[in-house]
């Protein structure tokens, strides 16, 4: 007898990535409400730039908590209360009125929120369901509608922006992410026996497994940059550019143009990585990525160049996700994949941190972005370099037959 598509991988692969479209797309466009919460509230960039980069943390500190609790009693319920926090989190930052409030809304609400419904969780949850011999397919597909949704979503919160303000903008992406509950919730019928598998290795032990490989250890370390270098870029872009004096609609076009080129971007990391070693290309995207930034601020900052620059970031920009993620996978198996994976990406969100962080308090500083494009473009070439030494083959109790 054929399944009901909606209880079979294929459903979840789908439902996985429809809900990274809508969390991903809200979380990439805060950097658009920098300039207008500033002008509005008479709040300096720092401030808001502050509560970003606290989302960026909470939500690195609350995706292991939420998969090590999907991990012992299963995602699905974790997911769809993350989605909820982070809605009534956008609801407490539209009605703002003092930086503690905003805050705690954008910081600490939608940070929660966005660790129950992220890119993290849902990630590992694909990689736990998906075919052995396509799961890094797959997770290229779920990232890269992570990332179709920055294409949609910073348009349309642009455009929510102009025509109702920002707290009218805020109040549309609550009611777009309130959508990501009962998606959450219709997925469970098509995990149930997948998720129930039981390995002999505890949380624990695979934890301290874990802490004791150089490989992880190394590509925790190098997933910090990702965050300092996506981060940066996602939340001062926009501003960067209409502090060169182009239009601001064109940040909001440089944004989804990332968005839209790192549909193949993450699609092709893959597959590519379905054939190749995972490390070298992750060493290719650092490098590729700190290149492109040093070419970009060595050109005149014309419309051309921006879009440009988009496109080629765009195709660097979460290609990195599958390939760490699936390289997790690869060397410790899939059953506890998601707190590993969690783990690397804590390191991922305290670089988004001092990523955002930075970029305000430059700018506050200084009036220019310039020392935080330089750090991030050394950080890059320097964690192409810690990528090439990883032992990235299978532990033995994989090979030996150990679930």
């Amino acid at each position: 007898m054929i399944p009901r598509f909606w209880r079979t991988p294929v459903y979840v692969l789908l439902g996985a990535t429809g809900i990274l479209l809508v969390s991903s797309g809200v979380r990439q466009s805060f950097g658009l409400f920098i300039p207008p919460i500033s002008v509005d509230l008479g709040w300096g960039r720092e401030p808001i730039s502050v509560a970003i980069a606290t989302q960026n943390l909470v939500v690195g500190l609350a995706t292991p908590l939420a998969a090590m609790i999907a991990d012992r009693w299963g995602p699905i319920r974790v997911i769809a209360t993350g989605a909820l926090i982070a809605v009534v989190g956008l609801l407490l930052s539209s009605q703002a009125t003092a930086q503690t409030d905003f805050l705690v809304g954008t910081g600490f609400l939608i940070g929660i929120g966005m660790g129950g419904c992220g890119l993290g969780l849902l990630n590992a949850l694909v990689g736990r369901i998906a075919p052995p011999e396509r799961r890094m397919t797959w997770l290229g597909i779920t990232t890269a509608g992570g990332t179709l949704g920055q294409s949609v979503f910073v348009p349309y919160s642009q455009a929510m922006i102009e025509l109702f303000e920002w707290r009218g903008a805020l109040i549309a992406m609550a009611i777009a992410l309130s959508v990501a509950v009962p998606l959450a919730l219709s997925l469970r019928a098509g995990t149930a026996a997948r998720l129930s598998q039981r390995t002999r290795q505890s949380l624990g032990e695979a934890l301290r497994e874990a802490a004791g490989h150089r490989g992880y250890v190394m590509l925790v370390s190098a997933y910090f940059v990702c965050g300092l270098q996506v981060q940066f870029i996602a939340n001062h872009l926009p501003a960067y550019i209409s502090d060169g004096g182009l239009a601001p609609a064109l940040g909001a076009a440089a944004i989804a143009t990332i968005g839209l080129f790192n549909l193949f971007g993450t699609i092709a990391a893959g597959r590519l990585g379905d054939r190749y070693r995972m490390k070298y290309l992750l060493s290719i995207i650092y490098t590729a990525r700190s290149a492109a930034m040093l070419v970009f601020l060595s050109l005149p900052l014309t419309e051309t160049s921006v879009l440009v620059f988009a496109g080629a970031m765009g195709l660097l920009w979460l290609s990195t996700v599958p390939l760490t993620t699936g390289l997790i996978a690869h060397i410790f198996g899939p059953r506890y994949m998601a707190t590993l994976a969690a783990m690397a990406f804590l390191s991922h969100q305290l670089g988004s941190f001092l990523g955002v962080w930075l970029g305000g308090l430059s700018f506050d500083i200084t009036g220019s972005y310039d020392p935080v494009w330089t750090f991030a473009i050394v950080a890059g070439f320097v964690a192409a370099l810690i990528h090439l030494p990883i032992p990235d083959r299978p532990l033995a109790r994989l090979t030996e037959g150990a679930a």
